[in-house]
C-alpha cells in the first residue's frame, strides 16, 4: 500500500505551470497544467502512507508516467489527505476538495478522470461510487476494491494461523485490540521470531505456506527473484515466506493498530471460518499439500486444530464504522477500469473478483472491465501500462463501448505510449476472494451469531 517518495522536480515539463497549495483540512495539494492543455484532468489518489512517515501532496504514481502525460497535454492534481493511514474519510473529501481548488484556479475541465494507486485505489472506487457527479469514469490501480472489511478479515486469518499452528496457546501474541504503535510492535516482533524459526524445519515451512495459502500471497511476488517453475513448491514457499514477513513487519499489526484506533475496536472477525474450505479454494493447495507431504505431517490435523482454536470475535461498532466508510455496494455510475499484477503480495489479485462479485451482483458489471499484467510485485506496473489503461478508460467513455480492452490491444497501447517500457499484459481470470465482504450482498453482511455452529468460508462478525 505504500507508494514511493515524492516526485522530482524535474519531473515537470518546462512548459508546465505547477500550483501548491492548502485545503481547509489542512491537506497539501498539488496541481501540474501543461501548456496545451486537452481539457482532461486525472485526480490522482496515492497509497497508504503510515502514521509518522512524511506525506506530500502527489499528483502521478511515478516521475515518468507523470512526464508521458504532461506531454500528452493532461493536467494532474492531487492531494496529500489531512492525515495519514487509514484515512479514508479524509482522503474522499481531500481530494475533492483539490479539484474544486483546481477549477477555481483553471475553469472546469472537459473530462475528469479519478486514478489511484493501492490504497489510493480503493479511495478511487469510492468516490466513483459515491460521488459520480464529479467524474466522468475511474481507474484503479491494484486496489484495494475488496474493501477495508475483507482486508482486515484476510490479514486475520493469516496471522491466526500463524499463531494457531506456529506458536500455540501459550505464545501470548495478541492478534487484534492492539493498544498503542508500541503494542503492535512488540506483538508484530514475537510474531517474526516465531515465523522465522518455523522457516528452518519442514514442519513450519509447510504451515507458513498454509497461512500464506489463506491470504492468497503467491508464489512469485518479487521481481528481484526470478519466477519459479510451477511445480517448484520450495522456492515459492520462500517467496512467500518473505512476503508474510513483511505483512508481519507493519500491515498485519501497526497498520492495523491505527484502523482500530479509526475504527472505535476491533473490526475483524473469524467465527464461524471454516479454514479448511479456504484452503480448498485456493490456488496454493497443491503447494501446501505437497509440502505437508514432504514434511511428514498430517494437513488435516492442523486444519481440525485450526478449525477448533478459540475464535476472534470484531466489535460490532467497529464493523459498522468500517462498514459506513470502507466497504463497496458495486453500484457504478461511470465506467471504471481496474488493472493488478498478478504476483501482488500486498492485495492479492484475488481482491479484483471480489470487486466483480459486488458489481455483478449491483448490476454495474458492464461497467467494469479488468486487466492483468504479468509481473511480480504489488503495483510494479511500467508507465506504458498506465498510461495503456487511461486511454482504454478514455476510449469507453467516449465511445459508450469497452473497446481494446483485452489484453493485446492494451499492450499495442502501452509500447504506442512508451516504447522503452514493458508491456505484459495477459489473459488472466483470478480466484474467488477467500473472504468476500460488500454492501451488495446484504445476506454474507448480517449472519447471526446465533448460528455459530454453522461453519463458512465467509464467517460472519
Amino acid at each position: 500500500m505504500l507508494l514511493a517518495g515524492p516526485l522530482a522536480p524535474n519531473a515537470r515539463a518546462a512548459d508546465t505551470a505547477h500550483v501548491e497549495g492548502t485545503l481547509p483540512s489542512g491537506a497539501a495539494y498539488v496541481a501540474d497544467m501543461p501548456d496545451g492543455w486537452n481539457g482532461t484532468v486525472l485526480l490522482y489518489s496515492h497509497g497508504y502512507a503510515p502514521a509518522g512517515v512524511p506525506n506530500p501532496a502527489r499528483d502521478a504514481p511515478d516521475d515518468s508516467t507523470k512526464s508521458l502525460l504532461l506531454e500528452q497535454g493532461y493536467a494532474l492534481i492531487g492531494s496529500s489527505y489531512a492525515t495519514n493511514g487509514w484515512a479514508v474519510t479524509d482522503a474522499v473529501p481531500d481530494q475533492l476538495a483539490t479539484l474544486d481548488a483546481f477549477t477555481g484556479r483553471f475553469g472546469a475541465a472537459r473530462r475528469t478522470l479519478a486514478w489511484g494507486t493501492s490504497y489510493g485505489g480503493m479511495v478511487t472506487t469510492t468516490i466513483a461510487e459515491r460521488h459520480p457527479d464529479r467524474i466522468a469514469g475511474s481507474l484503479s490501480m491494484c486496489g484495494l476494491v475488496q474493501g477495508g472489511i475483507a482486508t482486515w478479515n484476510s490479514m486475520l486469518d493469516a496471522t491466526f494461523a500463524l499463531r494457531t499452528l506456529l506458536g500455540g496457546p501459550g505464545s501470548g501474541i495478541r492478534l487484534t485490540g492492539l493498544r498503542d504503535t508500541a503494542d503492535a510492535a512488540a506483538q508484530a516482533a514475537a510474531m517474526t521470531e516465531l515465523v522465522e524459526k518455523a522457516q528452518t524445519t519442514a514442519t513450519g515451512r509447510a504451515r507458513i505456506a498454509l497461512a500464506a495459502a489463506l491470504y492468497d500471497v503467491p508464489g512469485w511476488n518479487d521481481t528481484a527473484t526470478p519466477r519459479p517453475a510451477p511445480t517448484d513448491w520450495d522456492t515459492q514457499q520462500a517467496g512467500q515466506y518473505r512476503a508474510v514477513v513483511g505483512l508481519i513487519g507493519l500491515p498485519a499489526f501497526v497498520w492495523r493498530q491505527e484502523a482500530e484506533r479509526r475504527a472505535g475496536g476491533n473490526m475483524s472477525w473469524n467465527t464461524g471460518v471454516d479454514y479448511a474450505a479456504m484452503l480448498h479454494n485456493s490456488p496454493s493447495l497443491p503447494e501446501v499439500s505437497q509440502l505437508y507431504r514432504e514434511a511428514g505431517r498430517s494437513l488435516r490435523t492442523d486444519l481440525g486444530d485450526l478449525g477448533r482454536a478459540p475464535r476472534v470475535v470484531a466489535d460490532q461498532k467497529a464493523v459498522g464504522w468500517m462498514d459506513r466508510t470502507s466497504v463497496f455496494t458495486g453500484r457504478l455510475r461511470t465506467p471504471q477500469l481496474d488493472i493488478h499484477t498478478t504476483g501482488d503480495p500486498l492485495i492479492p489479485v484475488q481482491a479484483e473478483s471480489a470487486y466483480r462479485r459486488a458489481a455483478t451482483a449491483a448490476g454495474s458489471a458492464a461497467l467494469l472491465r479488468q486487466g492483468y499484467v504479468d509481473n511480480a510485485g504489488h503495483c510494479t506496473f511500467s508507465p506504458g501500462e498506465q498510461v495503456a489503461a487511461l486511454h482504454t478508460l478514455e476510449d469507453r467513455i467516449t465511445s459508450g463501448h469497452w473497446q481494446g480492452s483485452d489484453p493485446a490491444s492494451l499492450n499495442a497501447r502501452a509500447r504506442a505510449a512508451d516504447p522503452a517500457s514493458a508491456a505484459r499484459y495477459t489473459p488472466y481470470e483470478p480466484g474467488a476472494y477467500p473472504r468476500p465482504y460488500d454492501l451488495a450482498h446484504p445476506r454474507d453482511r448480517h449472519r447471526s451469531q446465533g448460528h455459530a455452529g454453522r461453519r463458512t468460508s465467509a464467517g460472519w462478525p
